[in-house]
């Protein structure tokens, strides 16, 4: 009787890790996320701020679609890859 409550204990341990490993692997992505398109987000989430607060938002709306624009020209005028992973930090600041 004994072996069997062991068994359920481990059982449980391994969908509490499977979870903690599901829950660790969707923040590395919301980061890679907000990394990409922090200026964008921070300029909505500021839009939204302001809307729910009665004032106006019309900066906030212009500066997340400029940053989005931006964003965009620099995704597709550059070829980031893992051969220069290294240099692409490097290479937008020279």
């Amino acid at each position: 009787m004994k072996k069997h409550t062991h068994l359920k204990k481990r059982s449980l341990g391994q969908g509490m890790t499977e979870y903690i490993i599901i829950t660790a692997l969707i923040a590395v992505a919301a980061i890679g996320v907000y990394g990409a398109f922090g200026d964008v987000i921070q300029d909505q989430m500021a839009g939204m701020a302001n809307e729910l607060s009665g004032e106006t938002s019309d900066g906030n709306i212009s500066d997340a679609q400029d940053n989005a624009s931006r964003a965009e020209t620099t995704a597709t005028s550059t070829n980031n890859n893992l051969g220069n992973y290294d240099e692409a930090g490097t290479s937008s600041t020279n």
